[in-house]
């Protein structure tokens, strides 16, 4: 099949939750034999770049700006796309779902797919009327594509309640790791199982200052047992300047704190391969492929016990309550304790992520997805 991937920044993937899977979706996808080609954006993917692992990449201009970027990167995607004669064209997001509609009308023979990420209108750094639009595009998402995918079952069941969409859920995945070295962590003064890991956009609802305020906390509390420790946070701004700001502020004097900017490659594979810990404090998500990344290294999470975190560990030896400093330091306080616990964990993590996680296993069930009802009526009907 000829299949055309819509709503990314581009690939490979520098940073973002839903380039990181588009990017290993297509790799899966053309390691199983499609034509898969990737729609980037110039800021992001570099012009030159036209392949990548098989993985064709195409781009178009887009209005880099925190509220057009998305959509109007996406217009000038389908745009073309609609010319190409593909077979699919896949939506990533609810943003870019609002013109999913084009090819219904202009390509009427290919296959729409949109993949529902994340409730992108809980975010923090969306304003009303930004949030709206977001909320159009849910419903744009459940209304104009062929099939519908949800990335985790809280997301499923929201479609069903909030827009009575059947969807079909095909989780986030990610490739299997092997253990890296740990030559690289000296740049950051990292030592192997001495640091704790955050890895995210910084975005106010990704929680790293309920992370960096309990991590200060837990240190108080209990000097000793973390003075060989250190917190490394991983990630920079999307249009969130001003924050980043203020958790600087937080960091401001305290060496036990490391504030990397965006990592990739060998280096971030090692940071992840070697944390005593990897804590994710979002306020919300859709299924965070930087837990299962560090879960495919066999390490232990310590996540936000919201109903899409629950859905990947249910024991609450590894669940704080949402936005609680003082739970989260507690249960940071009481990992760093017991290494057994934690070894004991990351074992169990490694096995699931193996089992329900892997693209190979992930990758033919969105292939097969692609197919389903071929027969379907293809003129588009909005009730």
């Amino acid at each position: 099949m000829r299949i055309a991937m819509i709503g990314q920044k581009g690939a490979p993937a520098i940073y973002g939750g839903i380039e990181r899977h588009v990017e290993d979706l297509s790799r899966e996808l053309t390691r199983q034999g499609h034509d898969v080609l990737v729609y980037a954006r110039a800021w992001y993917t570099p012009k030159a770049l036209k392949n990548y692992h098989g993985v064709k990449i195409t781009h178009t201009p887009s209005l880099h700006t925190k509220h057009l970027d998305a959509i109007t990167g996406t217009f000038t995607a389908t745009l073309h796309a609609i010319f190409q004669n593909y077979d699919v064209i896949h939506y990533h997001g609810v943003g870019p779902a609002l013109l999913s509609f084009i090819p219904r009308i202009f390509s009427p023979k290919t296959k729409v797919l949109v993949t529902f990420h994340c409730i992108d209108r809980y975010h923090q750094k969306w304003g009303l009327l930004a949030r709206l639009v977001l909320w159009l595009g849910e419903k744009a998402a459940c209304t104009f594509p062929h099939q519908t995918i949800a990335v985790s079952q809280t997301i499923q069941n929201y479609c069903l309640n909030e827009f009575k969409r059947q969807t079909d859920f095909i989780p986030n995945g990610v490739v299997t790791s092997v253990a890296k070295g740990e030559v690289l962590l000296e740049k950051f003064d990292l030592e192997k199982n001495k640091y704790l890991l955050m890895v995210a956009r910084l975005v106010p609802h990704k929680g790293a200052h309920y992370l960096m305020t309990a991590w200060h906390l837990a240190r108080e509390q209990n000097p000793e047992l973390f003075k060989d420790y250190k917190l490394a946070i991983v990630g920079g701004s999307t249009f969130t300047n001003k924050y980043v700001k203020d958790l600087q502020q937080i960091a401001r004097g305290d060496k036990s704190i490391v504030m990397t900017d965006w990592l990739n490659g060998q280096i971030l594979e090692e940071m992840y391969a070697n944390c005593a810990l990897y804590v994710n404090p979002s306020e919300n998500e859709g299924l965070p492929i930087s837990v299962l990344q560090a879960m495919a290294y066999g390490r232990p999470v310590l996540l936000s016990d919201i109903p899409e975190h629950q859905e990947i560990i249910d024991d609450h030896n590894f669940l704080f309550r949402n936005t609680n400093i003082i739970s989260l330091a507690e249960k940071i306080t009481n990992l760093i304790k017991d290494e057994k616990l934690r070894a004991n964990r990351g074992q169990v993590n490694l096995k699931l992520t193996g089992e329900k996680y892997h693209w190979e296993k992930l990758g033919k069930e969105t292939a097969d997805l692609y197919t389903k009802n071929d027969n379907i009526d293809t003129r588009l009907k909005i009730a």
